[in-house]
C-alpha cells in the first residue's frame, strides 16, 4: 500500500495562497519521486496586514496546532511570515519550538516548521550572503522584515514594498507583475533573490523566468516553506519547476 504523508498547515483566515502554492509543488513532486501527500488545514482569524492583527493571529496558532495534530498530521507549516517577524527577532525559534510543545501535550511529536523561519533556513542552505527582497506589505512591515533578515546575519542590498494592506489583494496581485517589479532592484552583487517574503503573494509562476531573466538563484517563503517540511520528514527536497532550492542542487 502506497504512504500518504499528510502535510498540515496553519493558515490566515484570509489566506488563500499557501494552500495552492505549497500542494502544487508537492503534487508536481509526485511526477518524479514515489512518495505521496494530502493537505490538511487549520485557520486563523485575519484580514488587514497590520501588526495589531498579526499578533491577535499569532495567539490562535497554539489552538490550530493542536486541531492539526488531533489528525496526526506527519508535519506543520506556520503559513505567515510576517506574522512571525511581527513578534520579535528571532521568534521564529520560539514559535515552532512553543508549537511542536502543543503537539507533544496531544501525545504526538509533530514537527512544526514556519515560513519565517524556513526563508532564514533557505537562504543558509543557499549560502546566501547578499540578497534582494519583493514582499507585498507596507513600508513599515516591509522594513521590519528585512531588518529580521539582517539580524539573522544576511545583508539586505535592496528591496521593493508593494504597499498592499488587505490580504485578500495580497493574492489577487499578479505573479506576471514581478519580474518587471526585480528589474527595478539593484542585483549588481546579490546572491539570492527572495522573489516573495510572503506565503500569500502568489509567485510560483514566474519563478523559473526570473531565475532565466537575472540569471540568479530564486526563492520565496512559500519554495522554502516546502524544502523545509520535506527535510523534516527526512525526505530529498526536491520538486520541479520551484526554482533552485528546490532543483536538487542543495
Amino acid at each position: 500500500m502506497q504512504k500518504y504523508y499528510r502535510i498540515g498547515q496553519i493558515v490566515p483566515s484570509s489566506n488563500t495562497t499557501m494552500e495552492t502554492e505549497i500542494p502544487a509543488m508537492l503534487t508536481a513532486r509526485q511526477s518524479i519521486r514515489p512518495e505521496r501527500f494530502t493537505f490538511h488545514s487549520s485557520r486563523m482569524r485575519m484580514k488587514k496586514v497590520v501588526k495589531e492583527e498579526l499578533a491577535a493571529m499569532d495567539a490562535e496558532s497554539d489552538r490550530c496546532a493542536v486541531e492539526l495534530s488531533d489528525a496526526r498530521v506527519d508535519v506543520v507549516g506556520y503559513a505567515c511570515l510576517v506574522a512571525i517577524m511581527a513578534m520579535g527577532l528571532g521568534y521564529h525559534r520560539q514559535s515552532e519550538q512553543r508549537l511542536t510543545g502543543r503537539t507533544q501535550e496531544n501525545d504526538t511529536n509533530i514537527p512544526v516548521v514556519t515560513s519565517a523561519g524556513a526563508l532564514i533556513e533557505g537562504l543558509k542552505v543557499m549560502k546566501a550572503k547578499k540578497i534582494a527582497v519583493v514582499a507585498p506589505y507596507m513600508k513599515p512591515l516591509t522594513e521590519l522584515v528585512v531588518n529580521y533578515i539582517r539580524e539573522e546575519g544576511f545583508e539586505v542590498t535592496d528591496w521593493r514594498a508593494l504597499e498592499i494592506p488587505d490580504n485578500l489583494d495580497v493574492a489577487r496581485h499578479d505573479p506576471e507583475n514581478l519580474p518587471a517589479i526585480v528589474q527595478t532592484l539593484d542585483l549588481s552583487d546579490v546572491d539570492v533573490i527572495v522573489l516573495s517574503a510572503c506565503v500569500q503573494m502568489p509567485s510560483l509562476p514566474v519563478i523559473a523566468k526570473v531565475e532565466a531573466m537575472t540569471g540568479k538563484p530564486v526563492l520565496t517563503a512559500a519554495v522554502a516553506t516546502t524544502y523545509c517540511m520535506l527535510k523534516s520528514l527526512g525526505m530529498e527536497a526536491v520538486a520541479p519547476g520551484a526554482g533552485a532550492l528546490l532543483s536538487g542542487a542543495y
